[in-house]
């Protein structure tokens, strides 16, 4: 009986040391629960971590634009540099790409300044509705503004398109202001033409088709949809005159002036005209390694960069003209921290 008595004492003993180290187990897992809580409580003020983004969409512009055709290289080198898997989206450019990242559809933007002047400010398109946490990566080239036409229109002036059926670019896109604005130092207006509301390659189709006479297309030069047409027809771009360009840029200093050289896309001479920048936005709360990354992937990797528009992206002169707050992660790129 004794015997007995030992051996249940012995089994008893031996299953409380088994429940007091499981019981001890599970403190020390809670201490690590805890650690890992305290350690996620060291980044207050970020709402993710970059361990959280497995996916970055950045929003472009249409196939034929600029835009677009940069996209593909960023998101690649993105890719490589972040560990982010990231595409390149077709978009409406500009102010579809602002709503995009208000709607949490994209998280990083191609856009005019122009237009994040106007979404920051809550103006023009974005009247009442300021996006307040939109912030600058940097800016990259020239976002040169051509109104196109072909010689068979006749078209030589900005006088010249009264009446005629011009392609501004849908309303509330950058295209659109750019055109409203250009037609109002010329003293016109959208009533003085016949405004049509067309894409850069719709605008194309229709300049060959001749079911329209001019086109206002923003991008930087040399773009696809004007090259496609030049392959065509012989492409005319209509000159802003110095004195329209110094008024144009008097009321509306984010503008600049610029040049499109003899031979970009036939032309016989240089055409002087405007341009806005373009630029690389993002939501503030994207955490800082991440931003920081999308710098260094674009701005340490010009040379890869086959376009163009390559050679006007450089560090140094990333952060002029953005005309908006510069994301903290890219600041310290640029500072070089």
């Amino acid at each position: 009986m004794r015997t007995k008595k030992y051996l249940f004492l012995a089994v008893f003993s031996i299953m409380l040391l088994m429940l007091l180290a499981a019981c001890g187990g599970g403190e020390s897992s809670t201490s690590q629960g805890q650690s890992s809580t305290d350690n996620g409580d060291s980044n207050e003020g970020s709402t993710q971590t970059s361990s959280d983004i497995k996916f970055l969409s950045m929003v472009t512009g249409g196939t034929q634009g600029t835009y677009y055709a940069l996209g593909g290289t960023f998101a690649d080198l993105i890719s490589d540099e972040t560990g982010i898997k990231t595409t390149a989206e077709v978009s409406q450019a500009s102010t579809a790409n602002v709503n995009a990242l208000k709607a949490g559809d994209a998280e990083i933007a191609f856009i005019q300044t122009d237009i994040a002047y106007y979404a920051k400010n809550g103006e023009l398109m974005f009247e009442g509705e300021p996006m307040e946490d939109l912030v600058a990566i940097g800016a990259l080239y020239p976002e040169t503004v051509h109104l196109v036409t072909t010689s068979k229109s006749g078209i030589k002036y900005f006088d010249d398109l009264k009446g005629k059926k011009v392609s501004v670019g849908a309303p509330g896109s950058g295209t659109y202001a750019n055109a409203e604005q250009l037609l109002g130092v010329h003293g016109l207006t959208m009533d003085d033409i016949q405004a049509q509301n067309l894409d850069f390659g719709e605008s194309v189709d229709g300049l060959q088709s001749g079911q329209i006479d001019a086109a206002f297309i923003t991008a930087g030069y040399p773009t696809a949809a004007v090259e496609a047409l030049s392959a065509q027809a012989d492409v005319v771009v209509v000159p802003v005159a110095e004195d329209k360009a110094a008024a144009l840029i008097e009321k509306y200093p984010y503008y600049t002036n610029d040049t499109i050289p003899a031979g970009t896309y036939g032309l016989a001479d240089d055409v002087p005209t405007v341009s806005v920048l373009a630029m690389i936005v993002v939501k503030k709360d994207l955490p800082d390694d991440v931003a920081y990354g999308i710098a260094k992937a674009i701005y340490d990797n010009t040379d890869k960069i086959g376009h163009a528009k390559g050679a006007f992206i450089k560090k140094e002169t990333a952060l002029e003209g953005v005309g908006i707050d510069v994301h903290p992660g890219a600041q310290k790129f640029f500072d070089g921290q």
